[in-house]
């Protein structure tokens, strides 16, 4: 288990769509094992694999001490009123916008033993459910932003001292 890098913003691997998960082995208990523990950091309510650099359909959240984990995430359920809350990304450090997102959402998928789970929550769960899932199709917060608050957000992303040019 290791504390992983987090790639951030320009990295293709956060813009891509990720792979399925096919073999449930000791390289996926790995990958497991490290987003979980890269997710425990303060200040980390969830990491995605392409965040760590690697294009497989898995993701780690640990919000209000419940942590877990799910692999080859399906069947996104959302519900409520949608409504506009700050939120961030450790791919994109610094910045923080408002995105619109559902108050109450549900996910399943599967674990290292191949059962099948459904994680379901509110609030900054929910919020978190929603950015994972995001992160796994190749599609970032910032992605979600109307077309002038994102246009504010990559003029404020180009001045930073991280961002690749």
């Amino acid at each position: 288990m290791a504390v992983r890098e987090i790639r951030l913003y320009g990295d293709p691997v956060l813009k891509t769509s990720c792979d399925l998960v096919v073999a449930f082995d000791h390289k996926t208990e790995a990958i497991v094992a490290d987003l979980l523990e890269t997710t425990q950091l303060p200040g980390r309510a969830g990491v995605a694999a392409p965040q760590i650099g690697i294009s497989l359909r898995i993701f780690s959240y640990h919000v209000n001490g419940n942590a877990g984990y799910l692999i080859n995430p399906e069947k996104l359920e959302l519900s409520g009123e949608p409504e506009l809350l700050e939120e961030g990304c450790l791919s994109v450090p610094g910045l923080w916008h408002k995105v619109l997102r559902y108050p109450l959402a549900s996910l399943s998928g599967y674990q290292l033993d191949g059962s099948y789970a459904t994680i379901a929550g509110e609030g900054l769960l929910a919020q978190a459910l929603q950015h994972e899932y995001d992160h796994l199709d190749g599609m970032l917060y910032l992605d979600r932003l109307s077309q002038d608050e994102r246009k504010e957000a990559m003029k404020t992303l180009r001045q930073t001292d991280w961002f690749m040019r």
